[in-house]
């Protein structure tokens, strides 16, 4: 094994890996689908490359109804809207802030609860626990594509008669009780982020098998407008544009593609880590995500240094580690200053896996070869643990930024 970069070899890779890279597998379909909107003259309010991108995704949602938006926290502020909910939503701490900036910027209060440490996701017991005459719906994530345990939240809300809806960001294509990810709850959220499984440059939807939900989510898009065009409601801005539908379509064209991409990418991520001391990545198989996400969870004691010992180590190799989602939303502002408020039970599983979490480059940008380097990297910085240790606690802190 060459000598790593903080000990003073060469990076393992001369351009930067980096974690959600866009996949851009066909340029020229992009292309040709913008082009076609530009000799329509067509560039949004609802044109033919959104409506055929919405049947699309509704398609592969499994469900009647598609709404695509501008982005996918808009998109969560519209569902919560057309909800009607009011007072507080359970949601878990461990997510990116968006999930609960959604929910602060309509007025409701997130109370953040803490997760499964097997999946990342909601653990309904802890669910049940923080349900109060103010809690008026529980807002569940499909954490890296993991489906969250959409049955028990679903009892757990229908015995409580609350709204359940799901942050499904991450999780286009994964499947959830045999079903596709999309028909749970009174609705679901995908994101079409650049960084996402299925990308329309910038983009969300909500879909839904509600028609009346799904009509008013439609309106509010569009300043509150009706079919007819007069205004019925309040409502926004919140409309996806021609281009980034083709985009959107583009992508999921190749999506078989990607999702065998990403499956190959993940399985010689797991055969070169397999016997690495306190470096285990989390294997999604057995719960049917789209695997679009590579996550190890790094045992101090076991591997000998700290994630963000093993993540600098990568960082020094060009390797762009990162680790989600430190420190939690609800160590974040403008939470963390009301914690009585936001969270009242502590959060155990979620503060261990915000200090253990890392996650790994994947998608078209990475070669196999790529991901047995980068695994290759991990092993010899465990073996040279004391080494790398000693490195580490010898940085003189960075001067902080004004």
């Amino acid at each position: 094994m060459r000598t790593l970069a903080v000990l003073g070899g060469a990076p393992a890779f001369s351009e930067p890996l980096h974690v959600g890279r866009p996949s851009v597998l066909r340029p020229h379909r992009v292309l040709e689908l913008i082009g076609g909107a530009l000799d329509r003259r067509v560039l949004t309010h609802g044109g033919p490359l959104l409506r055929e991108f919405e049947r699309a995704v509704a398609a592969v949602a499994g469900v009647a109804h598609c709404v695509a938006t501008c982005n996918a926290t808009v998109a969560m502020q519209l569902l919560v809207r057309a909800l009607g909910l009011r007072g507080e939503v359970v949601m878990p701490s461990w997510t990116f802030i968006a999930t609960a900036h959604a929910l602060q910027w309509e007025g409701l209060t997130p109370v953040f609860c803490d997760v499964d440490p097997r999946t990342g996701n909601l653990d309904p017991r802890s669910v049940a626990e923080l349900i109060t005459p103010r809690t008026s719906a529980i807002a569940a994530v499909h954490m890296w594509g993991v489906p969250a345990p959409a049955p028990q939240l679903t009892s757990l809300a229908r015995e409580h008669g609350l709204r359940l809806y799901f942050d499904s960001a991450h999780a286009i294509a994964s499947r959830c009780d045999g079903r596709p990810v999309g028909g749970h709850g009174a609705a679901e959220v995908f994101s079409f982020h650049a960084t996402k499984l299925v990308n329309a440059f910038e983009g969300g939807a909500v879909v839904t098998g509600d028609g009346d939900l799904a009509e008013r989510v439609r309106a509010m898009r569009d300043y509150g407008r009706n079919g007819d065009g007069t205004v019925g409601m309040l409502g926004l801005n919140a409309k996806m544009t021609e281009p980034s539908a083709a985009m959107g379509l583009a992508s999921l064209e190749d999506l078989d593609e990607l999702l065998a991409l990403h499956r190959e990418r993940h399985e010689h991520y797991a055969a070169g880590l397999c016997g690495v001391p306190g470096v285990r990545l989390r294997d999604p198989a057995p719960l049917e995500s789209n695997r679009s996400y590579v996550v190890v969870e790094v045992d101090p004691e076991a591997a000998g240094l700290t994630r963000d010992e093993l993540r600098a180590v990568l960082h020094a190799e060009n390797v762009l580690a990162r680790d989600h989602f430190h420190p939690g939303c609800h160590r974040s502002e403008p939470y963390r200053r009301a914690p009585r408020r936001h969270t009242p039970r502590s959060l155990t599983a979620t503060e261990a896996l915000s200090e253990r979490v890392l996650v790994l480059p994947t998608g078209t940008s990475l070669r196999n070869e790529d991901a047995g380097r980068v695994c290759e990297v991990i092993g010899e910085a465990v073996r040279r643990a004391p080494a790398v240790r000693a490195w580490a606690s010898s940085r003189t802190p960075a001067a902080p930024h004004r």
